[in-house]
């Protein structure tokens, strides 16, 4: 049984990856949450929501042991830590 820990706090992402070759957008490498830094093994899932003019990204990213559910709102700047949960095999 997977446990899904639902957090819903700001996280500051302290690094970031860069995709793409002609349109580079930013994915999050590193955030700092609880006084810890998560470091993301890869690129994970992106989706994109937009209302009106509002844009929010949710990412889907994996340190190695546990998935990680992001909100970044392009509007504020800001990032959310949504879920955590274990990686199953």
């Amino acid at each position: 049984m997977t446990t899904k820990q639902f957090i819903n706090q700001e996280v500051s992402v302290t690094s970031y990856n860069f995709q793409g070759t002609n349109n580079l957008r930013t994915v999050p490498k590193q955030i700092s949450y609880n006084n810890q830094r998560v470091t993301f093994i890869d690129s994970g899932m992106r989706y994109i929501l937009k209302k009106g003019q509002e844009i929010t990204e949710l990412f889907d990213m994996c340190d190695g042991q546990n998935n990680y559910r992001l909100k970044i709102d392009e509007t504020n700047l800001r990032c959310t830590l949504l879920r955590i949960s274990p990686v199953t095999s």
